[in-house]
């Protein structure tokens, strides 16, 4: 879920000290990307996976270069029906601009199989979400939403395959984050049976303001025992 509050500022950085001023008529250095940013570990610099079905690598979305595909996407019925996002570009381009645009808690993603994109990821501060509301948070929790583009690559496994890929990629990542969320919605059950496929367990219903979901949690401490 797109994230809607303002999270914490953090303190500069002054350990290398100030930096030299720029030459006269230098362009001025280009401002971080939230996906080069702390919140998330650096998301953008972490390493792609191995998987039984190919290196799999999560890349930041470039708005320019991504949006067609992603608009696409979720106006697939068998995904609008659960995103909500059916529509023009314009649609699509508002969801991912609460992004790209904030601090980064929450970093929207192609999902790269093999050298092809060929699905849409939101890796978020759980933490930092409105979902921490609704249950018992931790902090550094990290959430995953994701959604498969091609009807293709549905109903075979991946789905499985890469959520735990991309589960074990975060914890990886992230060694302050004790475990891996999510939030599906429970009439989708063949979402639900991937996360438990790919070793998250069912901890508890919870109300959300938009669905009733199913909490999936795959904790560090038993990733390699499911």
């Amino acid at each position: 879920m797109p994230p809607t509050d303002a999270g914490p500022t953090p303190a500069p950085d002054d350990t290398l000290g100030s930096p030299p001023a720029p030459h006269p008529g230098a362009a001025p250095p280009a401002a971080p990307t939230p996906a080069a940013g702390p919140l998330l570990d650096h998301l953008a610099d972490w390493p792609p996976a191995d998987t039984p079905a190919g290196p799999f690598a999560l890349v930041p979305v470039d708005l320019d270069r991504d949006l067609d595909r992603i608009t696409a996407w979720m106006n697939d019925p068998a995904v609008a029906a659960f995103w909500e996002l059916a529509g023009p570009p314009e649609t699509t381009a508002a969801h991912l601009r609460a992004q790209l645009d904030g601090d980064g808690r929450s970093v929207p993603c192609l999902g790269v199989l093999d050298g092809v994109p060929m699905s849409y990821w939101e890796i978020y501060r759980a933490d930092l979400d409105r979902l921490a509301r609704h249950y018992p948070a931790r902090p550094h929790d990290t959430g995953i939403h994701l959604l498969i583009g091609g009807s293709g690559d549905r109903g075979r496994g991946l789905g499985a395959v890469l959520l735990r890929a991309t589960a074990d990629l975060v914890l990886d990542a992230r060694p302050r984050c004790g475990r891996v969320l999510a939030e599906p919605d429970l009439r989708n059950t063949a979402s639900v049976a991937a996360f438990l496929s790919a070793g998250f367990h069912y901890a508890e219903e919870i109300d959300l303001p938009e669905k009733r979901a199913a909490l999936m949690v795959r904790d560090r401490a038993h990733r390699h025992l499911l």
